[in-house]
């Protein structure tokens, strides 16, 4: 993954956040125990997960932001904490406490093990910053004739020192000023941010230079694209709607109901930290495994919309209270379709994008035949998923021996029973007697990581083999490696009985 981002339960004592099916309430003596129990397993998961050069976002209120940044230090390596970001959450604050009225909500940031860059935005152009600042040692840059914009009066200027203190300026030559321009080559002495290779490159690109008072104060208006800001520690959600009000206005104006989600996180908000993620990566893959309402995928699909990108986004939820059927996938839905709003008006959709989703259960861990079986039948609609063919193909499919999913010309076919190879061979060969063309991605159920290729081998020019369930179970380990093995149930029965589940 090149970006995660989750909004995980906050641990307010309110009823918001389970542990082993109990809601943990404020009085608990291990409320924060718990709460680090419950998240150091799926941040250890989420670090394997990210790519080398990834990052994972992370919103957190009070109640835990401490113990969080300790956690993540401890996971992630201090080293890779990028920063905290604040974010202004609300229009109006609340009167319901005495004492501070709370008005902020943190994110805290980590990279893989990798240096990052995080896009805040380019520069305002139709504003002047200053090259100089008084805490550099000073150096002497020189300036080409005319070049130089500037607000002093025409006339002639001596050279000397302008201005006070540490910032002031030392004018190397004298100087003559007509109708704004400076129109004599010049040097100047004084503490610059730039050297002279930059400011000429920064001329060259089109850059304006100005000099507009008497202590010549040297300011630049940069016009080339390259130049880009970080992201700020501080998002002001008033600025650019992304505040809670605008998140519950949002689904209340979308479903034309106030009570399907209270604490949804607003898309202006998730949008920004993704692009901040992703604005050199546009086809980044993004992951949020607390999907709750739905936003981060919202979010990516109006950020695509945006820049032309092709990211894509994977939620993970749990579905209590059907939260995913009947508000994440719905709210997605509607946003790629397009919907009504309460007031009566329509939203056109971002039509340009898919949705797709999928059930996961749990399967026995021990490897037994039986339990291989069950393993490659649950990971169908995931094959599916892994080669983009969803829909199912009626002259490729025999019962529940043979799948066969794709469209002309690309096809995937899962096996389940290998007694039924010899089938599968015929039914490939018919469709390429048809469609000479058309390339075939095979999954056949091995009990170990022989793909028969022997018993392809009448088709194997047409088709790409792959073991099952073997490969499944080494994608799993990768993930889910043997030290962070299920915790015995609650009658002590034997951990290799227990369940393999993700998140």
């Amino acid at each position: 993954m090149d970006v995660i981002y989750i909004d995980p339960p906050y641990n307010t004592g309110n009823k918001d956040f389970k542990y082993n099916d109990r809601f943990v309430d404020r009085e608990d003596a291990y409320r924060h125990s718990k709460w680090l129990s419950f998240m150091h397993k799926r941040l250890l998961i989420a670090k394997r997960l990210l790519a080398d050069t990834g990052v994972i976002f992370i919103s957190i209120d009070d109640n835990e932001q401490a113990q969080l940044k300790l956690l993540c230090d401890e996971v992630f390596g201090e080293e890779n904490f990028v920063g905290e970001i604040v974010w202004f959450k609300k229009r109006k604050g609340s009167f319901l406490s005495n004492q501070l009225v709370s008005l902020t909500e943190y994110i805290l940031p980590y990279r893989k093990n990798q240096p990052i860059q995080l896009f805040g935005g380019r520069p305002d152009t139709s504003e002047s910053q200053p090259i100089i600042k008084r805490t550099n040692s000073k150096k002497k840059l020189s300036f080409g004739a005319s070049i130089v914009k500037t607000k002093l009066e025409n006339g002639l200027y001596k050279k000397g020192l302008y201005g006070k203190g540490s910032s002031a300026t030392l004018l190397l030559n004298d100087i003559e000023v007509k109708n704004n321009l400076i129109l004599t080559k010049f040097d100047l002495e004084a503490p610059f941010v730039w050297s002279q290779e930059f400011l000429d490159e920064e001329i060259n690109k089109g850059s304006e230079i100005l000099i507009n008072t008497l202590n010549f104060q040297v300011r630049a208006i940069r016009h080339n694209n390259d130049s880009i800001k970080a992201l700020a520690s501080f998002i002001d959600g008033r600025e650019i709607g992304a505040t809670n009000e605008d998140a519950y206005d949002f689904l209340k104006q979308m479903f034309d109901s106030d009570r399907l989600f209270t604490y949804s996180k607003p898309v202006n908000l998730v949008k920004k930290i993704i692009e901040s993620a992703s604005y050199f990566t546009p086809n980044a893959l993004i992951l949020d495994f607390f999907a709750g309402s739905g936003t981060t995928l919202h979010a990516t699909m109006q950020l695509n919309a945006e820049d032309g990108g092709n990211r894509q986004c994977i939620l993970v939820t749990n579905n209590e209270n059907n939260i995913a059927e009947e508000v994440c996938y719905e709210r997605n839905k509607r946003v790629i379709e397009g919907y009504t709003n309460a007031k009566g008006q329509p939203v056109p959709g971002l039509t340009n994008n898919s949705l797709r989703y999928y059930r996961c259960e749990t399967v026995p861990r021990q490897t037994t035949l039986p339990a291989k079986r069950l393993l490659m039948q649950r990971a169908t609609e995931l094959l599916c998923i892994k080669e983009g063919l969803y829909d199912e193909v009626p002259t490729l499919s025999m019962g529940e021996q043979i799948r066969g999913y794709g469209k002309t010309g690309e096809y995937l076919l899962i096996i389940y029973d290998d007694l039924c190879i010899d089938e599968a061979v015929t039914l490939i060969r018919r469709t390429v007697e048809t469609q000479a063309e058309a390339r075939f991605k095979v999954y056949v159920f091995s009990n170990g990581q022989y793909p028969y290729t022997e018993e392809f081998e009448e088709v194997l020019p047409y088709v790409t083999l792959c073991a099952l369930p073997d490969a499944l179970y080494k994608a799993y380990r990768q993930v889910l490696p043997a030290e962070q093995a299920p915790v015995r149930l609650a009658d002590e029965e034997a951990a290799e009985d227990s369940p393999l589940t993700l998140f």
